[in-house]
């Protein structure tokens, strides 16, 4: 743990706390005045951030998945039941972007070039909107959606969700 010390313009104080935040672990962030009224000290105790966890691996993350055809079966029946007047739950882009994932996965063992791995990543999305909004129920272990780590790699992100919810099933 360490003490940052930053001496700043008034109207830089909300940037720099910011940025502070993002880097490191911060404790409250204590302000005053410098002597000559001018500018603002900023103090803050600070650490650094835990290492970042792995993504699940695929093959851990379905390793208690159904085939790919009766994915793709139960997938197709919930989306026809949406034509018909359902609602389409957070379960259906869960698996559906499991789904896409698991065949975008194959498709680049393969050396195969679709346009599989950019629809996985639409609905990997659509589970990131759904969680975000607070419209499903998420592991967030060890990433929460809004999560930049998420963010950044939303496939990851319906591999670590997928492994929580096979769990109990």
């Amino acid at each position: 743990m360490f003490e940052i010390r930053v001496i700043c313009e008034p109207g830089d104080t909300d940037r720099i706390t910011t940025v502070l935040r993002e880097a490191f672990a911060t404790g409250a962030v204590r302000q005053s005045y410098t002597r000559d009224r001018a500018r603002h000290r900023l103090y803050v105790t600070a650490d650094h951030r835990p290492e970042p966890v792995a993504w699940p691996a695929p093959q851990q993350a379905y390793a208690l998945a159904p085939s790919i055809i009766s994915e793709i079966g139960w997938t197709a029946d919930r989306a026809r039941r949406h034509l018909n007047g359902s609602a389409v739950d957070r379960e259906y882009w869960l698996r559906k972007g499991a789904l896409l994932d698991r065949m975008a996965l194959d498709d680049e063992t393969a050396r195969i070039h679709s346009d599989v791995p950019a629809v996985a990543l639409g609905a990997a999305l659509r589970l990131l909107e759904i969680d975000c909004n607070g419209s499903g129920k998420y592991s967030g272990d060890p990433y929460w959606p809004e999560h930049p780590a998420a963010i950044a790699d939303p496939r990851g992100y319906v591999r670590q969700e997928y492994a929580a919810w096979a769990k109990h099933q």
